[in-house]
C-alpha cells in the first residue's frame, strides 16, 4: 500500500528544494516587461531631462521599454513613497536626488519611510552642476551685488527652488546663513515651473540645475553669476564660485538610482551594469555633460555609504537654517 503521507511529504520536499532554482530562473528572465523609473519632479526639470537622456540607451541594453513616470511634489517624497510601496520585482525604480535620499529625512518630521531602510541602492547616476542665476533685467552682476541688495532690503529679495529640501533650497538657505541675509524662499513643483517664473521675473534669483538654466542663459533671458562648487568648473572657467565671495561655501547636487526594499541582488547587479554601460556611452555622457551633469556610476555599496554620509552632513545644516516641511 502506498503511504499517502510519505508521498505528500516527498512532494512538498521536492517543491521546497526547487524554489531557489525557480527564483533564479525568474531573475534570469528579468526584464520581461517595461521598466518604470519614477521621477519626483515635473517634466522639463533637470532630474526629468537627465533621466530621459539615459532612457533610450537603458531600453536598448535591457531589451525592454524604460518608461519615465513623473510624480512631482513634497520635495520628491511623493515619488519616493511610490517606489517604497512598489513590488520589489525589478520593474519600478526611483531616480532619487540629494533631497529625497539625504535631506528629507531631517527636513520632514512626518515621513512614513526611511530611504536608507526602505530603498535598495543601485548606482549613483550623476553629479549635477547647479548655477546661481538671476533674470536678465536684474541689475546684479556678481554674488557681491546680490548680497548687497539683499542686505539693503531684508525680507524682500526672493529665491526660487524646485522644491522644499532640494539642493536649490538649501543652497539659498546656506547663502542666507553665511552672508547674514534675510531672503524669502519660493518653492515650486520642479525645475520647469521655477524656470518659467524666474524668466518672467517673478522671483529674483535661483540656484538652478545647469540642464534647466544654461539654455536660458545662452538665450539671454537669465544672467549667470556663479557656481556653488568648491572650485571653478572646467567647462566654464570664467564663471566665479560663490566661495570666492563667501569662503567655504559649497553645495553639491546629485542623482542616484534606487529600488524598493527586497529587490533581488541579481536584478540590482544587472541594472547597475546597464546604467554603468549607458553612462559610459559617448553619446549619453556627452549629452549629460553638455547639460552640466557629470556621469558618476558607482557600486551599490558605494552608493549606500555615500547616502549615509550625505545624510549625516546635511542634518545639522538643515536644523541650523530652521528649514522645515510637513
Amino acid at each position: 500500500m502506498i503511504d499517502r503521507r510519505a508521498l505528500l511529504g516527498a512532494g512538498l520536499g521536492g517543491c521546497a528544494l526547487s524554489l531557489p532554482a525557480l527564483h533564479a530562473q525568474a531573475q534570469d528572465n528579468w526584464p520581461s516587461k517595461p521598466i518604470r523609473i519614477v521621477v519626483g519632479f515635473a517634466a522639463g526639470g533637470a532630474t526629468d531631462i537627465s533621466t530621459r537622456v539615459m532612457q533610450p540607451k537603458l531600453s536598448a541594453l535591457l531589451g525592454q521599454p524604460v518608461v519615465i513616470d513623473n510624480r512631482p511634489g513634497a520635495g520628491g517624497n511623493i515619488a519616493t513613497d511610490v517606489v517604497v510601496h512598489a513590488a520589489a520585482d525589478g520593474y519600478t525604480f526611483l531616480m532619487g536626488t540629494i533631497g529625497a535620499l539625504a535631506i528629507n529625512p531631517t527636513l520632514y518630521g512626518n515621513l512614513s519611510f526611511d530611504p536608507q531602510r526602505d530603498l535598495v541602492p543601485v548606482s549613483m547616476a550623476g553629479n549635477v552642476l547647479n548655477v546661481l542665476v538671476v533674470p536678465a533685467d536684474r541689475p546684479w552682476r556678481s554674488v557681491a551685488d546680490l548680497i548687497a541688495a539683499a542686505k539693503a532690503r531684508p525680507d524682500t529679495i526672493t529665491y526660487g527652488s524646485s522644491g522644499v529640501g532640494g539642493a536649490g533650497h538649501l543652497a539659498g538657505a546656506l547663502l542666507d546663513q553665511m552672508a547674514g541675509l534675510k531672503t524669502v524662499h519660493v518653492p515650486y513643483r520642479g525645475g520647469g515651473p521655477l524656470m518659467t517664473d524666474l524668466i518672467g521675473g517673478k522671483v529674483d534669483y535661483a540656484f538652478s540645475t545647469a540642464p534647466t538654466a544654461l539654455p536660458q542663459v545662452q538665450s539671454g533671458k537669465l544672467r549667470l553669476l556663479a557656481v556653488p562648487t568648491a572650485q571653478r568648473i572646467r567647462a566654464n572657467p570664467d564663471v566665479p564660485t560663490v566661495a570666492e565671495t563667501l569662503p567655504g561655501y559649497e553645495v553639491q547636487n546629485w542623482y542616484a538610482l534606487v529600488g524598493p526594499k527586497g529587490l533581488a541582488p541579481a536584478v540590482v547587479a544587472r541594472m547597475n551594469a546597464a546604467l554603468r554601460e549607458a553612462l559610459a556611452d559617448p553619446a549619453v555622457a556627452g549629452a549629460l555633460e553638455g547639460q552640466g551633469v557629470e556621469p558618476m556610476p558607482t557600486s551599490p555599496e558605494d552608493l549606500a555609504r555615500f547616502i549615509r554620509e550625505e545624510t549625516v552632513k546635511w542634518a545639522p545644516i538643515v536644523r541650523a537654517t530652521g528649514a522645515k516641511a510637513e
